[in-house]
């Protein structure tokens, strides 16, 4: 009988395998990669063709050693790592780890952990795609190169423990640059003017928005025009000039891509991109369901795609017939069409199974992966529906020589609205109450004139900023969350209530980074590095001359800079607390848990005690100072620094 070895990359994937394949395959896993440059040296030989040095990871021995016995065993061996470049390279370096050369080696990859696909891939075997690997290593040299020649400077001339990243230091360029924008912004003021309007016989006013006169859209800037308004139409008569009744339709979304999935967990769910991901990884993998043992639960979790397979198309729309009708299911499906190359081929995030609805579920996952396969399903079997349909009626209302609007529509076929509503979607239908006509006479019953102010551009959230670098080109779906993880834990960034701020630390490297070495976190170059390492994927580029082209430029920015650069000292901020201890003022020190106040004369004196923060308002209670403080769950609240002495405390700012 023939023995067939199958090594995954995931232990958590080896039970779900081993089930559909049976008793003539073993099945085992690597663990993720086990070779890699090594940590303690560049392992990049820069004189010789720029040839990596690869070793074994450290731990990974006995995981090759217990390979190494099955593969011995083995007939054939298929490498069944996950289906993009990074797992096309562990296929590779386990090909060398293991001295596969001279045997029956197969490459098999399958996008979701069902029977069909499973076995299915083994119809598909190749051999080792190296063109994948190479895109893989092109990124990993390049990443490496920035990492150990850029760190060093920054430990020399800020503080140790910083590090540059190729991807990371752009992310964090994304969001100073937000914040000197906000910073530079000018309100500028801008009114509004509605009048309420009484239709005959009709209990419930009107409320219609000031438009402009006949020759177009006019502006209120100051309350002063907005008086001037007010003024001319004293005394006038408001009739109904034009009813414009329509249809507007919203499309059904697309279905989930790696950076969508992570968008919308965070808006809707509120999780980071890194609990996303691990997530999905789980009901990628496989989750235990009673009577069905462990079931990947969804396709592969990074991608960029949103192309659908014809089975699972075909089952959505058998799926949607029985459940919601012929008229819900959609003709025909749209795909979105962009200028970037879509990674592998892959398909859209869905459902491995469309009839395994989320309430069949509930009792058997944890609440976090209910909701998350929930957010999954809906949203796929949305993409596979009809458009919703709006009734609109449009009213302009005369009086003198100005006109006033109002709108309204009402919902006419909620199509995939049955199923997935998303924030923006949650627009209430609101119908006019009065059957208005042309030449309708309205009672004029009061105006409602009110001052704004233009607003600043919003700070970049952890959703808004997987956006904003997929729209730039910038990283692959497998980068997103491992990039703004590492500038929230190197404290370049701080997030409060899903807002990401750049810290002092965040401004020196990124003013360091923009100084010495603006190509790296310029974000055209950076996107036109993911467009070569595409090129390299594809087989029309070769990965070493993208690695020759950058790192002579790279190494001379790196001797300028060890030269012209100044050192940089983040002082301690001081500030008028007293440490009880010595008597010194204290400054404010970062810790795991964010900042605290601790004395300078370190290490003679170890006091240290919280930092509140003060906001310039006193206690209405006692006179003290108010502080921010924060519940156990993290929710911002205010309260006296004399807690608990005195137990004044306000949800809301005070003033």
């Amino acid at each position: 009988m023939a023995n067939n070895l199958v090594i995954l990359e995931s232990p958590a994937k080896v039970k779900t395998v081993k089930k559909i394949l049976g008793a003539n395959y073993t099945v085992a896993a690597s663990n993720g990669h086990v070779r890699d440059l090594p940590k303690s040296q560049l392992g990049i030989d820069v004189e010789h063709d720029y040839e990596p040095k690869y070793i074994t990871i450290r731990g990974k021995g006995d995981i090759l050693a217990n390979l190494r016995k099955e593969v011995k065993k083995a007939d054939k061996i298929y490498l069944a790592t996950d289906p993009d470049r990074e797992g096309e390279a562990i296929s590779w370096h386990l090909y060398y780890a293991l001295k596969l050369e001279g045997k029956k080696v197969y490459r098999i990859t399958f996008n979701e952990i069902t029977k069909n696909a499973v076995k299915e891939s083994f119809k598909h075997a190749r051999g080792i795609d190296m063109d994948l690997v190479d895109a893989q290593q092109a990124r990993r040299i390049l990443d490496r190169m920035v990492g150990y020649r850029i760190s060093p400077l920054l430990w020399a001339k800020v503080k140790r423990g910083l590090s540059a990243g190729r991807v990371q230091s752009v992310a964090l360029r994304i969001i100073c640059d937000r914040e000197e924008e906000i910073d530079a912004f000018v309100p500028e003021e801008y009114w509004t003017l509605d009048v309420n309007l009484k239709a005959a016989g009709e209990k419930k006013p009107l409320t219609a928005r000031y438009y402009g006169t006949a020759e177009g859209k006019k502006e209120i800037s100051c309350k002063e025009e907005a008086d001037a308004v007010m003024a001319a139409l004293e005394g006038a008569e408001y009739h109904v000039t034009d009813v414009k009744k329509g249809e507007r339709t919203k499309k059904a979304p697309l279905p989930f891509t790696t950076s969508t999935l992570q968008q919308e967990a965070s808006k809707v769910l509120n999780f980071s991109t890194q609990k996303t991901m691990r997530l999905a990884q789980q009901l990628y993998e496989g989750v235990d369901l009673e009577g069905e043992g462990t079931v990947g639960l969804i396709t592969y979790l990074r991608t960029d795609s949103t192309r659908v397979s014809e089975e699972a198309e075909n089952a959505a729309r058998s799926y949607i017939k029985a459940q919601y009708g012929e008229e819900y299911a959609a003709g025909e499906v749209r795909e979105k069409k962009n200028g970037q190359k879509i990674q592998d081929a892959h398909e859209a995030i869905r459902p491995t199974d469309v009839n395994r609805a989320p309430l069949k579920l509930k009792e058997q996952l944890p609440r976090d992966l209910f909701r998350l396969y929930q957010l999954i399903w809906k949203r796929f079997v949305a993409s596979r529906m009809e458009e919703a349909r709006y009734g609109t009626t449009t009213v302009k209302i005369g009086a003198g020589d100005q006109i006033f609007t109002v709108s309204a529509s009402h919902l006419i076929f909620d199509g995939f609205m049955s199923v997935y509503v998303q924030e923006e979607d949650k627009e209430e239908s609101n119908r006019l109450s009065a059957a208005l006509d042309q030449d309708s006479e309205l009672e004029f019953q009061a105006f409602d004139a009110r001052q704004h102010f233009t607003q600043p551009p919003a700070h970049f959230t952890e959703a808004s900023l997987v956006k904003a670098l997929e729209e730039l080109g910038i990283g692959r779906p497998s980068t997103y969350a491992p990039t703004i993880t590492t500038i929230l834990g190197r404290r370049y960034v701080t997030k409060e209530n899903k807002n990401l701020y750049v810290t002092e630390l965040g401004e020196v490297v990124n003013r360091i980074m923009k100084e010495a070495f603006p190509s790296i976190v310029d974000v055209n170059f950076t996107a036109n590095m993911e467009a070569l390492l595409d090129g390299v994927e594809e087989g029309t580029v070769k990965w070493k001359t993208v690695v020759s082209n950058f790192y002579p430029d790279l190494e001379e920015a790196v001797n300028n800079a060890q030269k012209e650069l100044e050192e940089v000292t983040i002082a301690d901020e001081v500030t008028d607390e007293i440490c009880e201890v010595c008597g010194r003022h204290m400054v404010i020190k970062y810790g795991p848990h964010g900042r605290f106040l601790a004395c300078p004369g370190f290490p003679e004196c170890r006091n240290t005690r919280p930092y509140f923060e003060k906001i310039g308002v006193p206690c209405p209670k006692c006179g003290k100072d108010i502080v921010i403080r924060k519940t156990k769950k993290g929710r911002r609240y205010y309260g006296c620094i004399d807690n608990p002495d005195c137990d004044f405390m306000t949800w809301q700012k005070p003033v």
